[in-house]
């Protein structure tokens, strides 16, 4: 989708993995830190990559019954692709949140939740996409728990 010759997955293993082998455009390996369990999982392209997985943090289905139905293929094909929305990710964690929104799935790792939660709204809010009673109130039990940094001056 960004016309850079490498299809979405592999920029987004580029993206996400440390110590990465590429060749031409194909990630060959490297290593995530998984930000939904907090665990590094090693990834080698071949039996087992299934362990790294590319999740839609909005999922296509939960964003589809929230108002991209009504979008052309063109819109539908930007969100599919939106590097804002995908994310690399541990694949038995990926599946257990199917086209689950935060009402009904969040991260295991408790750290990760105000990040999700975040990327979850701006997401949404960038394609007008509508949340549930449930998921609003989810949404907002992460976000008044987020921990905010401040600077201090030298």
């Amino acid at each position: 989708m960004d016309r850079n010759g490498c299809d979405t997955r592999n920029d987004i293993l580029r993206r996400d993995l440390v110590a990465t082998v590429v060749e031409d455009c194909v990630v060959l390996s490297g290593t995530l830190d998984d930000p939904y369990t907090g665990v590094p999982i090693p990834f080698a392209r071949g039996p087992g990559s299934a362990e790294v997985q590319v999740d839609h943090v909005v999922a296509l289905s939960d964003a589809w019954q929230k108002g991209a139905q009504a979008w052309t293929a063109n819109q539908r094909a930007a969100f599919a692709n939106d590097p804002a929305n995908l994310l690399a990710v541990d694949g038995p964690a990926n599946q257990e949140k199917g086209a689950g929104d935060a009402a009904t799935w969040l991260p295991p790792q408790r750290g990760y939740r105000c990040v999700y939660a975040l990327r979850q709204v701006r997401v949404k809010a960038a394609y007008g996409l509508w949340v549930t009673t449930a998921e609003r109130d989810a949404l907002n039990r992460e976000l008044n728990g987020c921990v905010v940094a401040t600077v201090r001056p030298p």
